[in-house]
């Protein structure tokens, strides 16, 4: 791999203006395993760059262009507090050997050891050991003649062959087949590629008499997996991942309940692994459980979880229609919208029919322009007949709905009408489309566990799968353990936050995730002399009115500088027009000749109506809002006015806290040189939206060294595109000249203009990556960060630390003894700052689970983290500690939360950014939005 710096540092500042275009920039090549290389000493910059002209580069003691307004106390550290900061800095081991690798690629780095910092305590993991035997795994290719995309559908064709064959030209071995082009077994087979011939019945026949659909199957020897380098590699004794012997065991544990369950990714579900419920509008929601094989540092372990998944119910298309839609009167035709919105959500949809006395099924294509009413055909007589009176004499069917349309099933050369009333939904297909926000209430609320009840879900569903007693899991010679992995862990302790000194407790250490506001003020409040209010709900004035002076004295008496007179008088506006309301409101105050700061707007009261607000305040008038809830309004609440007035003090450019370490230069890797923390996330349309775009976010630190202030920029890209196009680009002027751009350009500028610094160390988390992606986005984005760099300064690469966060999986982590206070919080979880780093982790990679909240209620999620790059050396106990205090740093409430809080600000932003796009894409497409958080 090309390294950054070798040996010793590169020449002093530069004197001559940099080239037209930037140096060279060293890719990362990326392999699983070992250490990363790059050396430390790296030039510091040049001066000849215009954004970085005249930026000096401070010494680890030194005091910051731009320092917080925030009196220090002088109180020295607790016991506690030395013996992490001590443990923090320990001096950089030697690197170990690194196993043999058979790439000469560069590595994603290697564990730097296990973290220390904590108190030691133990919890249960939802992963379980799975043991395997000595044994020949042989590969074997298979081709289905005629092709067929449906798994369902080879899976019947391969269990038809092994019926057949199974004892003669298979000699008896079971295979395990993955539904595609692949089949396993344990042991050669008798041959080395043979041709079989399979019937089966034909769904789809209309005649009476089931006709039969033959296929030509090809099974040829394609390799055979070697076990013993999954060994190695278990054993850390070999870097590359065995991942075709991990399929091959994965398949055979997949095998049996892909026959039984429908099977939605890596989850099974059916009505038979829980009771099933309604959801509403013609949805139910099936139970199921998650099941995943995964190399860890026990060995492998098949990682179970319990889920749940939105279907169709089983019902005639005619009552789903009704559901769906909340069509009550079917005395006249659809309109032209409605029949777009019926077509749409039907469309896809399987479908059975009996009123021709068998059974067949169709897939919904379209749906009639004219109602069944109006609808005929003519006969094989050559008459003109109504569908109406077709089904009335050829099958005694008087239809009800004649005013629905029919639904169209075949292609568009030869359609087939059928009418709604006879078609009944094929049971176990899925939802895979939005669910609206009643619908995901009664998911959440039928399926939310509290621990010690998910942890009994999971044993039972490990119990009722019987792994062991299945012949195929038996002939791998492979036994799934029965019982949750007991896992060493740490509770990392809280970080202490600094609030201003004028307060009655300048200090807070919070406990079990929390903290509240009594007695303290914000260390830095903002100042507000422009404002109003808007309200769209039912409050009347006077209580508008009282509402708004209750506000501005608990913001002034938490330390912001807030006029009490607003610019104009508090309204009241009808839920309606909310647009309108808005621009009449900027308006109004451009006619004065001022800028408005703030506006409080109470939400109406019925929901939905807070993205069209934000839209419109946020990216189109250029005005920072502050949205209330008309409840919360009315109660008067002391808590809730504390709450709005942390989210306006940042809003507003205050800061409601620091990390006390911060401000005392005790952070490793952060406070000693200039640092920006840098999140990045790319979030993707909901289901069903085929031409939204993707969108791609960036937040940053502005501040060093507390980390308080965020800036944030997004970009739109193409749809369900995950690596971020948009992180460095360039292009030429009508002049010929090198244009350079990009989001991590522009937000490198912006700490520089905010702090008067040039960042020294880059710490990247990137959200919403999947292990098969890592490679193809380090890669890519790697070399953008330092093309962006580079083409800020000549020799300008700060070092880079590269982690991905990943909160979508199935990881669970339960306390070893639910009824011991020591181990849980007030919601039966495991305790805030819970992090593991063993055991179930990656077996020789950089990785761990931080559950860094309080849980509220149901199961929480840890966040994993896995080190992708590190060229800043990072120990285990320095980046588990700040990315833990990270989470202590969110403005909007006093708790920590359970990601960092870059990722919950690029939440907020690509949550406005979507309402804005859902009326207009391509006006985003080119260019960038930035704000303040």
């Amino acid at each position: 791999m090309s390294r950054r710096g070798g040996g010793g540092r590169r020449s002093g500042r530069g004197q001559q203006a940099p080239p037209s275009t930037p140096a060279p920039v060293p890719t990362p090549s990326v392999q699983r395993g070992g250490r990363s290389g790059g050396g430390r000493g790296r030039g510091r910059g040049g001066s000849s760059a215009p954004v970085y002209a005249a930026v000096t580069t401070p010494t680890a003691t030194s005091t910051p262009t731009v320092a917080p307004t925030v009196t220090q106390a002088g109180t020295s550290a607790s016991a506690l507090a030395v013996e992490v900061e001590q443990r923090l800095t320990l001096p950089a081991q030697p690197p170990a050997q690194s196993p043999p690798s058979s790439s000469k690629a560069g590595t994603i780095p290697r564990r730097p050891g296990f973290g220390t910092v904590g108190r030691k305590c133990v919890v249960r993991a939802n992963h379980f050991l799975v043991k395997i035997a000595d044994c020949d795994l042989y590969h074997y290719d298979v081709t289905i003649r005629p092709e067929v995309t449906s798994k369902k559908v080879n899976r019947g064709v391969m269990t038809e062959l092994c019926n057949l064959y199974g004892e003669s030209h298979l000699g008896r071995k079971k295979p395990a087949y993955d539904g595609g082009k692949s089949i396993y077994t344990a042991g050669p087979l008798p041959f080395s590629s043979k041709e079989f011939v399979v019937r089966l019945p034909d769904d789809a026949s209309s005649s009476a008499q089931r006709r039969e659909r033959e296929f030509k199957v090809v099974i040829k020897f394609a390799s055979k997996p070697d076990l013993h380098h999954l060994q190695q590699f278990l054993r850390s004794r070999q870097l590359d991942v065995p991942q075709e012997t991990i399929q091959v065991l994965d398949v055979v544990l997949r095998q049996t309940p892909s026959q039984m369950y429908t099977a939605v990714a890596r989850s099974f579900f059916h009505p038979d692994l829980g009771t099933k419920g309604e959801l509403g509008d013609g949805l139910e929601f099936w139970r199921g459980y998650y099941q995943s094989l995964r190399p860890t540092q026990m060995g492998l372990s098949l990682n179970i979880d319990v889920s749940a998944r939105s279907f169709y119910e089983d019902i005639w298309v005619h009552d789903f229609v009704f559901k769906h839609f909340y069509l009550r009167d079917v005395s006249r035709p659809l309109s032209d919208q409605d029949r777009v919105k019926v077509r749409k959500a039907l469309k896809g949809i399987r479908v059975e029919v009996a009123h021709t006395g068998h059974r067949k099924i169709y897939k919904i294509s379209g749906i009639s322009l004219q109602p069944i009413s109006q609808l005929s055909f003519t006969d094989d007589s050559n008459q003109t007949v109504s569908v109406v009176q077709y089904f009335r004499r050829k099958y005694n069917i008087t239809l009800k709905f004649v005013n629905l349309p029919a639904i169209q099933a075949g292609n568009e050369s030869r359609p087939i009408y059928l009418p709604m009333e006879v078609c009944k939904i094929v049971p176990g297909q899925r939802y895979s489309k939005k669910l609206n926000e009643r619908q995901v209430t009664n998911l959440l609320r039928a399926t939310c566990q509290r621990p010690i009840d998910r942890e009994h879900s999971i044993v039972q569903m490990v119990g009722k799968n019987r792994y062991n007693a299945d012949s195929l899991v038996r002939e791998f010679q492979i036994q799934v353990g029965e019982a949750l992995t007991l896992v060493d862990a740490r509770v990392l302790p809280p970080p202490m936050l600094k609030y201003h000194d004028t307060g009655k407790e300048p200090k807070e250490n919070p406990r079990m995730g929390k903290w509240n506001m009594i007695n303290k003020k914000m260390v830095n409040g903002g100042k507000v002399d422009f404002w109003t209010c808007v309200n769209f709900s039912r409050l009347n004035q006077d209580v508008l009115f009282r509402f708004c002076q209750e506000l501005v004295e608990m913001c002034n008496s938490k330390g912001m500088v807030f006029n009490h007179t607003p610019l104009l008088q508090p309204k009241n506006s009808h839920p309606g027009q909310i647009e309108r309301a808005l621009r009449d409101v900027h308006r109004l105050v451009a006619q004065q000749g001022k800028q408005l700061q703030l506006l409080v707007i109470i939400l109406p009261d019925v929901k939905g109506s807070y993205g069209r607000i934000k839209t419109v305040c946020e990216t189109e008038l250029g005005i920072v809002s502050q949205c209330c809830q008309p409840r919360q309004a009315a109660k008067m609440n002391k808590q809730y006015f504390e709450n709005v007035a942390l989210k306006i003090n940042v809003k507003v450019g205050g800061r409601n806290t620091v990390l006390n370490d911060a401000i005392q230069r005790r952070i490793p890797k952060v406070t000693d040189v200039p640092t920006i923390i840098i999140g990045a996330d790319v979030t993707h349309p909901q289901p069903g939206e085929d031409s939204s775009p993707s969108i791609a976010a960036v937040v940053a630190s502005m501040d060093w060294p507390e980390v308080t202030k965020y800036r944030g920029m997004v970009s739109a890209q193409a749809h369900r595109e995950e690596i971020i196009q948009d992180l460095y680009k360039s292009s030429q002027n009508s002049k010929g000249e090198l244009v350079h751009g990009g989001l991590i350009r522009e937000i490198l500028r912006a700490f520089r203009m905010s702090t008067g610094l040039k960042p020294l160390r880059i710490i990247f988390y990137r959200d919403g990556v999947s292990e098969g992606q890592f490679s193809q986005v380090l890669l890519y984005e790697m070399d953008a960060i330092r093309k962006a760099c580079a083409s800020l300064e000549s020799g300008y690469l700060p070092p880079v630390t590269f982690v991905v966060v990943q909160k979508r999986h199935h990881t669970r982590l339960f306390p070893a003894d639910h009824r011991s206070r020591d181990q849980t919080d007030p919601s039966g979880n495991i305790q805030p700052g819970t992090v593991v780093d063993t055991h179930i982790c990656h077996p020789t990679e950089f990785d761990f689970y931080l559950n860094s909240h309080a849980g509220i209620q149901g199961t929480s999620r840890p966040t994993h983290y896995h080190v992708l790059y590190d060229e800043n050396g990072f120990n285990a106990d320095a980046l588990q500690v700040l990315t833990n205090n990270l989470c202590y740093t969110y403005a909007r409430c006093t708790r920590s939360v359970s990601i960092g809080l870059t990722f919950t600000l690029i939440y907020l932003l690509t949550y406005v950014l979507f309402q804005r796009l859902n009326k207009s894409f391509y006006g985003f497409r080119l260019r960038q939005i930035s704000c303040a958080l």
